[in-house]
């Protein structure tokens, strides 16, 4: 199902208070997948202090960061960071997710395309890559709808919310196969 009605958004036009509302509203959801994102955004003050902390990261071009915006609501329904950035090797990482609310909506594979094209063709980058949990299937099915290449398991690489150890898939796409698209 598509859903229209939101647009992609940078950092410099986020407000901590419309992000700290996105997190909490999805405590449950990305419990286990972003426990540092929670954590650093447990109370708005902490949220305000990491909406500051990642506006220094990408002045210093070490992070970039895209929201979804529902256009009817003005509320943040989905996040991307770019982020593990090596320049020597030109490569980086994806991390995301989007509002329990708007899943299934291509609200995150919008936002996956942004951010490749963004990954690219501004910031000159080889390779991406996503690293995501072994039970985050919604995850493994963006990264392949996307072309992206299964890599391998990483194994106990990842400690959760809950603090349990899991392996991760690794997924990587080189720029010679996104431009063959």
């Amino acid at each position: 199902m598509s859903f229209t009605d939101w647009k992609i958004d940078r950092i410099e036009n986020i407000i901590p208070e419309e992000f700290y509302q996105l997190i909490d509203k999805n405590r449950h959801h990305i419990g286990k997948t972003f426990p540092v994102t929670l954590s650093d955004c447990d109370t708005y003050q902490k949220t305000e202090d990491f909406i500051n902390f990642c506006i220094d990261k990408e002045k210093n071009k070490e992070g970039y960061y895209f929201y979804a915006k529902d256009l009817k609501t003005n509320t943040l329904i989905g996040y991307l960071c770019i982020k593990s950035i090596h320049l020597r090797i030109s490569k980086c990482e994806f991390g995301y997710f989007t509002d329990e609310d708007y899943q299934g909506k291509g609200v995150t594979s919008k936002m996956v395309s942004t951010a490749l094209d963004f990954s690219f063709n501004e910031l000159m980058m080889n390779k991406v890559f996503i690293c995501t949990s072994e039970i985050n299937l919604a995850s493994q099915r963006i990264a392949l709808k996307h072309n992206f290449k299964q890599e391998g398991i990483l194994r106990d690489e990842f400690r959760n919310g809950d603090g349990t150890l899991q392996n991760t898939v690794y997924f990587g796409l080189i720029k010679s196969e996104y431009n063959e698209r």
